[in-house]
C-alpha cells in the first residue's frame, strides 16, 4: 500500500511534516495545543493500541490484513471497532472529531483520520486500555509528538485535552478521577495523527500466552518488530460467578458457557466470536468480565 504522507523529522514536542495532506494533522494538533497547558508528558511513557489479535476484518484474519497493508487504520477505514460503532459521516465519533480538531478532518478520506490508543501512564504490561483487547501494539517514542490526548474517553465529551508538550490538564483530570470510574475506563485516550506505519511506528506487539503455538503467533512473528508476552488473562468459573451484577447475569452465564469446565481466556472468547456463537455485544461484555477480573496485573474492583 502506498503511504500518502509521512514524517521526515520528529523531535519530542515538535513534528516536521511532508506534503500538503499533512496540513490536516497540523491543524488538529494546533487546535488541541491552543486549549492545553502545563508541562510535557514523561518521554519514557508509550502509547499502546489494544486489540483482539484473533478476530477477522471481513473474511480475513485481522493480522493478515495488517501485514498486507503495513498501516494501522482507524475504524473509519476498517468499519470495525471494539468500542462504540459511530465512525461514519455525521455519527457521534465524526462529530466529536470535528469539535476536537477544529474541523480539520471534516472532508478527509477515512484513511487520513487519526487512530486511537491510550497513554500507558502505569506502564501496565497488558497495555493502557485492556478494555479494547488482550493484545497491544506499543508505539515508539516518536509518536508522542504527533498525538493528542484527552480524559476521560472522547465519547464522554471530556473537558481535559492535551498534546505531548502540554499535558497538565489531562494528568490532573486523570488523577482526580482515580477510583471514581470503572477501572476499565481509567485510561488517557490518545489520538495519533498521520499514518501509523507498522514498520517505523511500532516497538513491539504484546500478546497473551494463550496464543503461543497458534496462527496468531505465526502471523505476529512476521511483523518487523519483536513479539512480547504478558502474564495472561485467566478467570475461573467460580471466580466469575462472584460478579453477576457486573455486566448482568446473562453475560456472566455466557462467559461461563464459553469457559466450560476450564477457565475463561482470550482464546476461548475468540473461538466463540469466530464461530458466531454469540452476537457482538455479548462477546464484548464477556471480554469485559475477563479483562476486569482475570487480569494478570494487580487486581481491581470492577463490580
Amino acid at each position: 500500500m502506498a503511504v500518502r504522507y509521512g514524517i521526515v523529522a520528529v523531535r519530542f514536542g515538535h513534528t516536521a511534516w511532508v506534503n500538503t495532506e499533512s496540513s490536516r494533522a497540523e491543524r488538529a494538533l494546533r487546535a488541541v495545543a491552543a486549549r492545553s497547558s502545563g508541562g510535557p508528558v514523561d518521554a519514557g511513557l508509550r502509547i499502546t493500541l489494544n486489540f483482539h489479535p484473533d478476530r477477522f476484518a471481513g473474511d480475513r484474519p485481522i493480522l493478515e490484513s495488517m501485514l498486507d497493508d503495513g498501516v494501522y487504520h482507524s475504524q473509519f477505514a476498517t468499519g470495525t471497532t471494539n468500542g462504540g460503532a459511530t465512525a461514519f459521516p455525521g455519527g457521534d465519533r465524526w462529530q466529536w472529531e470535528s469539535r476536537m480538531f477544529a474541523a480539520a478532518y471534516d472532508d478527509a478520506a477515512p484513511h487520513e483520520r487519526p487512530v486511537y490508543g491510550a497513554l500507558n501512564v502505569r506502564r501496565d504490561p497488558v497495555g493502557a486500555a485492556p478494555r479494547f483487547g488482550s493484545a497491544h501494539f506499543r508505539l515508539t517514542a516518536a509518536t508522542l509528538s504527533r498525538a493528542t490526548f484527552c480524559f476521560p474517553d472522547s465519547h464522554l465529551e471530556p473537558a481535559a485535552a492535551g498534546v505531548a508538550h502540554r499535558m497538565a490538564a489531562v494528568h490532573a483530570a486523570h488523577d482526580a478521577d482515580r477510583g471514581g470510574s470503572e477501572p476499565l475506563n481509567d485510561y488517557i485516550e490518545a489520538q495519533v495523527h498521520g499514518p501509523l506505519r507498522l514498520d517505523t511506528d511500532v516497538e513491539a506487539v504484546v500478546l497473551d500466552p494463550c496464543y503461543r503455538g497458534t496462527p496468531v503467533e505465526t502471523r505476529a512473528l512476521r511483523f518487523p518488530f519483536p513479539v512480547e508476552w504478558h502474564g495472561g488473562f485467566r478467570l475461573t468459573v467460580d471466580e466469575l460467578r462472584r460478579y453477576p451484577n457486573y455486566r448482568g447475569r446473562t453475560y456472566m452465564d455466557a462467559a461461563a458457557a464459553i469457559a466450560g469446565t476450564g477457565v475463561l481466556d482470550p482464546w476461548g472468547i475468540g473461538t466463540a466470536a469466530r464461530a458466531g456463537s454469540y452476537d457482538g455485544p455479548t462477546i464484548k461484555k464477556v471480554w469485559h468480565y475477563l479483562a476486569c477480573f482475570g487480569s494478570p496485573t494487580e487486581p481491581v474492583v470492577c463490580g
